[in-house]
């Protein structure tokens, strides 16, 4: 990689590091409800690992996670233990696996963003591979991030929001149909709007032959 490359993709990393920090210190990031924080803040992470690759994605990811620990710690709701191991809600207090599912799914999601995107768009066009990347990615994180509080904190988790842990795996089910399916949508649209805008050279990745590149040669073959 050449310094030009490298001083772009430092550039590149520090905007989408701003944006991730203004989305935590203003009501954007975490739009807050009794159990859930609803958040956007996993938008510039599939991004970043779409535009600048799987590496770059997963350093977001980690600040993203890291911002879920200082939110959960800060401002505490009724399920803040499983994000914090710092707090003690109801008389359940966070430990170190509290750090797992705050810090774990999120350095994935970028990565993955990442990881799909780079496998996708060697057969289909950057667009498409964005989508499917964006909301992929997106997808996964909900499932693993729900799945690892049903794992470590079922039982406390069940009863900080009033439900039966028998019913508890009905209730995150449901949380994926909504809060899940939104935050899907919101990253698809968004990496979707930008893979299409955005040349491949103004990427952090090194430029690649893709599908788009190779459509591009035979045009100009048939030509």
């Amino acid at each position: 990689m050449n310094k030009n490359q490298k001083t772009r993709n430092m550039a590149l990393f520090a905007m989408f590091l701003a944006i991730e920090l203004l989305l935590v210190l203003t009501p954007l990031g975490y739009i807050r409800t009794p159990a859930l924080s609803i958040t956007l803040m996993h938008i510039p992470v599939v991004v970043c690992g779409i535009l600048m690759g799987k590496k770059w994605g997963a350093a977001l990811g980690l600040v993203f996670g890291l911002t879920s620990v200082w939110n959960a710690t800060m401002q505490p709701n009724l399920t803040s233990f499983v994000f914090s191991p710092f707090v003690t809600i109801a008389g359940v207090s966070g430990n170190w696996t509290s750090l797992i599912i705050a810090l774990v799914p999120r350095i994935l999601l970028g990565y993955l963003a990442g990881l799909f995107f780079e496998l996708l768009n060697r057969k289909v066009n950057r667009p498409v591979s964005a989508l499917i990347a964006g909301s992929g990615a997106t997808l996964l994180h909900t499932l693993m991030v729900l799945g690892l509080i049903a794992l470590l904190w079922g039982p406390q988790y069940a009863t900080a929001i009033g439900q039966s842990p028998d019913v508890l795996l009905m209730y995150l089910g449901m949380v994926i149909v909504t809060n899940g399916l939104l935050e899907m949508i919101c990253a698809g649209v968004v990496c979707m709007a930008l893979a299409k805008a955005i040349s491949p050279r103004m990427m952090g990745q090194q430029v690649r032959k893709t599908a788009d590149d190779k459509e591009s040669s035979a045009e100009k073959i048939a030509a």
